[in-house]
């Protein structure tokens, strides 16, 4: 359990900092506040789920795992990674009197006037954000939904995460001693 939450928490604090981290220091419309630029982010912290499972892996479990645990153990990883994410996004929010949504919505509408849309059509797009704006305020609304912008990644990485622990090669299980036989790798193992 200790692996998740440290893992986990380290995933999910890394992600929503560096976000808000760019939200903050280079305004809403930079490439550090974009949607890319937070999946990227996503991309490379959720490598804790690698890290962790296989951390647990070699040190918990004498380096061999079985499926239902490594699985289990990236689960609980992603969902702490999960709600690290929420708690420090709400704790912004917060701070900053739930202001993102209209900045969020004033920057759309701006990127819809500079495209050209005016009229019904821009009325029309504005029906929608306001919708949306009102569904953000609803903390039963957002919570869930800002969860579901890291856990999908999440999944998907323990799913990688299978896939390259079931190749041998890959992260191996055991290692050759200096003897030449093979053992378990573990505490106070030889590793090369």
């Amino acid at each position: 359990m200790k692996y998740a939450l440290l893992y986990g928490f380290l995933s999910g604090l890394v992600i929503i900092l560096t976000m808000i981290t760019g939200i903050v220091f280079s305004g809403h419309e930079s490439f550090f506040s974009s949607e890319w630029f937070g999946y990227l982010v996503m991309l490379v912290a959720l490598t804790f789920i690698f890290v962790g499972v296989k951390r647990y892996r070699d040190i918990e479990r004498g380096g061999v795992i079985k499926f239902g645990i490594a699985f289990a153990m990236g689960l609980a990883i992603a969902a702490a990674a999960g709600v690290a994410y929420v708690g420090v996004w709400e704790i912004y929010l917060a701070m900053t009197d739930y202001k993102f949504m209209d900045q969020y919505i004033a920057g759309i509408m701006r990127a819809k006037q500079a495209a050209g849309i005016s009229g019904a059509a821009l009325a029309a797009e504005m029906a929608k954000l306001e919708s949306m704006r009102a569904n953000y305020a609803n903390p039963l609304f957002r919570i869930p939904m800002t969860f579901m912008e890291i856990f999908p990644w999440a999944s998907w990485f323990r799913w990688c995460r299978r896939c390259c622990y079931e190749t041998r090669e890959f992260y191996p299980q055991r290692a050759e001693t200096e003897s030449g036989q093979s053992g378990r790798r573990g505490r106070g193992s030889p590793s090369r």
